[in-house]
């Protein structure tokens, strides 16, 4: 019988904790694919944020660290910087990356750290309890914006790629969804070429990925994935949106 899907070798034969519906399995699966196809797991270095993918490290088959809540770029960092020859990538959530550690990543990226960052943001805190998050949509209701967030009071959504493309350290950054089967092989391109970014030695880089979080959005799988669709992709454009040639592919 001919095999027309299996499991990547960088992936480990364990259940998943997150909900159903959620895309962090889908996208870990990508981040696998990358790892076997370009011959990396036995050189790469992951390290878990606090959030939902706390428990990332039970899931890849590679070397992972643990890192306190929003300081994974650091840690990368010092991983890197003692071990030139490993591929290091953080995997973070955007309550982790975009609130408690938004000057992690900032200057991470000002200094071209040449490390890869994979960030879900799903509009929301998952792992404790669905507040609002820095990336929270204008009017999504969540346990602590019950009516909504209001740009009065809360701000707007913190565009984090838009942000990062201003600093000269980062090389390659690219936003992409979650949302149908055509968009996540888009994200594995993004993915395999975060990474082939850092084997260059060309600076930091990061891949954004607007997924999904039916629990706490109160939504079943497919209106969640609609969802992201019609509500996150106007505010956040898919695309490139710098290159290592310094282009604006986006």
């Amino acid at each position: 019988m001919k095999v027309v899907a299996k499991r990547p070798e960088s992936l480990a034969d364990k259940p998943s904790h997150y909900c159903p519906g959620c895309t962090h399995g889908i996208t870990h699966r990508l981040v696998a694919e990358v790892m076997d196809e370009m011959n990396i797991r036995e050189k790469t270095v992951g390290v878990a944020p606090v959030g939902c993918a706390v428990l990332a490290y039970e899931y890849f088959n590679c070397d992972f660290q643990q890192a306190a809540h929003g300081r994974a770029p650091a840690v990368a960092t010092g991983i890197k910087r003692v071990n030139p020859e490993n591929f290091v990538f953080t995997y973070q959530g955007d309550g982790d990356l975009a609130s408690i550690g938004t000057a992690e990543i900032v200057h991470a990226a000002m200094r071209g750290e040449n490390i890869t960052t994979i960030f879900i943001n799903n509009a929301i805190y998952g792992m404790t309890g669905g507040q609002m998050a820095p990336t929270t949509m204008i009017g999504q209701k969540t346990t602590t914006s019950p009516y909504g967030r209001d740009a009065k009071s809360a701000g707007d959504p913190i565009r984090v790629v838009e942000m990062l493309s201003t600093l000269n350290g980062s090389a390659y950054l690219s936003r992409v969804g979650m949302f149908n089967n055509k968009e996540i092989k888009k994200a594995k391109k993004a993915i395999r070429k975060a990474f082939e970014t850092q084997k260059a030695g060309q600076g930091f880089s990061l891949v954004e990925l607007l997924s999904t979080c039916p629990t706490n959005w109160g939504m079943n799988p497919a209106e969640a994935l609609d969802w992201v669709e019609s509500n996150m992709v106007p505010y956040y454009p898919l695309g490139e949106f710098k290159t290592p040639k310094g282009g604006d592919s986006k």
